[in-house]
């Protein structure tokens, strides 16, 4: 019975408790809401803001990502090329743009001969206002007019020009010249961002960003010395002569040409290493022409062998000749360095002073052999060899 009553008891309790709380949620059903969730919102801060190294991590530390600083560092050098060529051709549509006219001094006062304009890029790479181009952009050239990232115009003369490596340097007349240093040192990596500089079918200053997808390209057949930089950034006619610099700003390369059956971009594009393209400035400069060595043979690779090169032709009367080489013989080490191929023997030889003597180690029908040649400048007229016949070393 007393068991009974205190149901009875508890029970009238919990039933108020759940009329009260109906009534609540009735009449007042905001009491019951809870606050809502606080989402905090920051802005980044402003562009320009931290160093280069935090501006590439981008959103992982919350810095914009860009690349003006480097562009900003290396666009100023970068100029655009206009050259012109008389040519028994038809009028060249460019003739009609302002532009061209303008840069030309009366292109059409010749009229036995059409005129023939063609575009390309630069750096200026000197104070003395040296300008490294790519010797594509200014063969057969009567006129060679600049226009500087300012938009001053000017004439340029061709200092000296060098076709084994597809370069050529110009020279202005003009004070206050921005210059780039070439990079001295290769300390390029596959997969480094690059951003290539120059002027594209003739747009105006254009950027282009990609990455070094391969070094030390080779055997392509667009120049005698290769050993190119690879890159994807896009580099289309009118780019040629322009900067490659990397994400510093620094200048690693100059771009020469693309990998293309249109001759537009298709993602593969070379550019020329800075220190081969500072080499071939400086002798220009000082000789108005590039010094290598040479020792007047013929190679190739023998079959399946990529460290080794047999000689196919001896130039008569030449150096290696009066040293009693032979065709046939193979030559597996220059001063008993292990050579890597046809390419390794030409950069080595070439980078040697002329008048210095070097040993080549090898063998004749099998026996070791070592030979001693003078080595003599190569002869300039090299360049002009027809591109099937395997050059003279």
């Amino acid at each position: 019975m007393k068991m009974h009553r205190f149901m009875r008891f508890v029970g009238s309790y919990v039933l108020v408790g759940l009329l009260a709380a109906a009534g609540i949620i009735w009449l007042a059903p905001d009491l019951l809401q809870t606050e809502p969730a606080v989402i905090e919102v920051t802005e980044p801060p402003p562009a320009g803001e931290g160093d280069l190294a935090a501006a590439e991590i981008g959103s992982a530390s919350g810095y914009r990502v860009s690349y003006a600083d480097a562009v900003e560092a290396a666009m100023p050098a970068v100029v655009n090329i206009y050259t012109s060529t008389r040519a028994a051709d038809p009028r060249n549509v460019l003739l009609d743009t302002p532009l061209f006219r303008e840069l030309f001094d009366d292109p059409l006062a010749d009229d036995s001969e059409a005129l023939q304009t063609s575009l390309g890029s630069g750096v200026i790479a000197s104070d003395a206002g040296h300008v490294l181009t790519s010797h594509h952009v200014v063969e057969g050239a009567r006129q060679i007019q600049v226009m500087l990232s300012d938009n001053r115009t000017t004439s340029a003369e061709i200092v000296g020009t060098d076709p084994e490596s597809d370069l050529a340097v110009l020279k202005l007349d003009l004070p206050n010249l921005a210059h780039v240093s070439l990079a001295s040192s290769d300390r390029n990596r596959v997969g480094d961002v690059v951003l290539a500089i120059g002027n594209p079918f003739g747009v105006g200053q254009t950027v282009t960003k990609g990455i070094i997808s391969a070094l030390g390209r080779s055997e392509l057949g667009l120049a005698t010395f290769e050993n190119f930089i690879q890159t994807d950034a896009a580099i289309n006619p009118g780019s040629s002569g322009g900067a490659l610099v990397d994400a510093t700003g620094a200048v690693i390369g100059i771009n020469t040409a693309v990998f293309s059956r249109d001759g537009n971009s298709t993602g593969i594009g070379f550019a020329v290493p800075a220190p081969l393209a500072n080499a071939v400035l400086q002798d220009i400069i000082k000789h108005g022409r590039v010094i290598r060595g040479w020792i007047g043979v013929q190679v190739q690779e023998p079959s399946g062998e990529t460290s080794a090169v047999e000689i196919i032709g001896v130039l008569r009367s030449g150096p290696a000749d009066r040293a009693g080489l032979q065709a046939g013989d193979v030559i597996v080490a220059l001063e008993n360095r292990p050579l890597v191929g046809v390419s390794g023997l030409l950069d080595r030889i070439s980078s040697m002073e002329p008048g210095s003597s070097v040993t080549l180690v090898g063998e004749r029908d099998g026996e070791p052999r070592e030979w001693t040649v003078e080595v003599t400048e190569r002869p300039s007229d090299l360049a002009r060899q027809r591109p099937e016949s395997p050059p003279l070393r």
